[in-house]
């Protein structure tokens, strides 16, 4: 392992088909007033949101309620956020939904009590936290960003075409995270399938990076594996529970930050699909599905040893008779096969990107510096947007 660091993560995971029953005790923590902020009406149809009403309201909290998160949430949706935070001066804010009702209650906790625009201050200029937070708690419904157990917030503003992804301290990660896979079986497949390959840009992001062998990547390729056999699985029998558990945990643990200690790691995929999604809207994995294997196939000369060993540890490709190009080439195929067969979107034109966006999204891309090609240029993310049309 190179370098010197520290690790902690301080939220406190509930798993299992029973885990809600851990809600009581956590509200015992916080004050009276609480934030329910959740997506639209899936938490209603399912009776989710009836459970969580019965139990806030036998901790006697007093409930006010932020509806309508959207998939990628908004500047706009962040501002009316904080004006309801601030209106019913909320101890605990409580997300209920995906990774996107997660990543925006993260958000409200930060601004709610920000002097300046907490866009410009803390998205744009990404400036240090210095306000107090709101405590967050998630009760999650869809695997695949790993927001329950992180830091992380991403916020769209459409007027600037500007998505843009924050990474916040420890203080802003969730205290606690209740995790039953049994809320994910109702997801549409589609939804099921952009999370699993969300999980997987999340682990690449950080096993291609840096040029030692260490202890990070032999825990990113367990996870991978994982992943693979689960996606299937669940492709297969979207009701498959075991499945879809494993798949929830996978997720969690790819972004927790485990395993980029000791990684300078890359998320330049990143970049370019949150760019892409302020242009498009379109799903977070499937912008991520629609750039990766164009970009990969972009810096694998850079990175060749750890994409060859990609190949072989991650896909069970056989070596012999192969240079290291092309055992690596055969690797980044069997991942495009994995994509085509669980039903992920390979192209960008699948998401309704029309060629003179282009431009835009790759000026709209903050350059990054971790991964194996560190001189990537706007110009070449032109050119990999271009590959993925």
């Amino acid at each position: 392992m190179n370098g010197t660091f520290t690790y902690s993560n301080p939220t406190r995971l509930h798993f299992g088909p029973d885990s809600l029953q851990a809600l009581s005790d956590e509200l015992k923590l916080y004050g009276p007033s609480v934030l329910l902020i959740y997506g639209r009406q899936s938490i209603k149809s399912s009776g989710l949101y009836d459970k969580i009403i019965t139990i806030l309201q036998a901790a006697g909290k007093t409930i006010t309620e932020d509806p309508g998160v959207m998939p990628n949430p908004t500047v706009e949706k962040l501002a009316e956020g904080v004006q309801r935070a601030r209106a019913c001066k909320a101890d605990l804010i409580l997300a209920v939904g995906g990774g996107s009702v997660c990543d925006y209650a993260k958000a409200v906790s930060v601004a709610t009590h920000c002097p300046d625009d907490a866009w410009e201050k803390y998205y744009v200029r990404m400036e240090p936290l210095d306000n107090p937070v709101i405590p967050v708690g998630c009760v999650l419904t869809m695997a695949g960003t790993g927001s329950e157990m992180n830091g992380g917030s991403v916020i769209t503003n459409h007027a600037t075409k500007r998505k843009i992804g924050r990474v916040f301290g420890e203080e802003v990660y969730p205290r606690f995270s209740i995790l039953n896979p049994e809320l994910t079986l109702t997801l549409p497949r589609y939804q099921m399938v952009a999370g699993c390959f969300d999980i997987m840009s999340h682990i690449l992001e950080q096993y291609l990076s840096g040029d030692d062998d260490c202890t990070s990547d032999y825990i990113a390729e367990g996870l991978m594996r994982s992943l693979i056999a689960a996606s299937r699985a669940a492709a297969n029998d979207p009701q498959n529970y075991e499945a879809r558990s494993n798949i929830m945990w996978t997720a969690t643990w790819a972004l927790n930050t485990l395993i980029a200690k000791g990684k300078s790691t890359d998320w330049m995929v990143h970049m370019i699909g949150q760019s892409v999604g302020a242009y498009t809207d379109a799903t977070h994995g499937m912008t991520l599905a629609a750039v990766s294997l164009a970009y990969y196939r972009h810096i694998l000369p850079y990175g060749l040893h750890r994409f060859k060993r990609f190949a072989i540890n991650v896909w069970g490709v056989d070596p012999g008779g192969k240079n290291d190009e092309m055992t690596a080439l055969a690797g980044l195929e069997a991942m495009k096969n994995w994509m085509q067969e669980i039903g992920l979107v390979l192209s960008l034109r699948e998401l309704g990107t029309t060629p003179d966006m282009l431009p835009g999204i790759a000026e709209g891309t903050f350059l990054l510096r971790g991964g194996y090609k560190k001189d990537l240029s706007t110009e070449e993310v032109l050119q990999i947007l271009n590959e993925s049309m």
